[in-house]
């Protein structure tokens, strides 16, 4: 509650809850990415910025649903992980925390992918 106040011991934890959440977003664009390279794609910028909004593969909304928790818990976890740690342990703690979410996320949508659509 002391958070929701406002009243935050450290000044500077705000601007490190969204260097944290901007680390989260870069790891998750650099996944897409390199996928997007790695299938071949034209124009694979674009199409990362498009996967983080919107995938081509058509999921059922059970997975879209748990894949899109997945992203924000994961970005959640990030961001209160910076909130409450501090100095050094601040740095590694989140950037550890992102990488760890990211991955799960990714593995998750990977793992449940069309067969079909992950041979194109």
């Amino acid at each position: 509650m002391h958070l929701a106040r406002g009243g935050g011991g450290d000044p500077g934890s705000w601007l490190w809850a969204l260097g944290a959440l901007a680390l989260y977003a870069l790891i998750s664009y650099a996944l897409a990415y390199r996928a997007r390279t790695r299938r071949g794609s034209g124009h694979p910028g674009h199409d990362a910025l498009h996967d983080l909004k919107d995938r081509e593969e058509p999921q059922s909304p059970r997975q879209r649903l748990l894949s899109r928790a997945a992203m924000l818990g994961g970005a959640g976890a990030t961001v209160l992980v910076a909130l409450s740690t501090s100095g050094v342990l601040r740095v590694v703690a989140a950037g550890a925390t992102a990488v760890v979410a990211v991955g799960l996320w990714a593995y998750y949508d990977h793992r449940t992918e069309n067969p079909v659509v992950r041979g194109r």
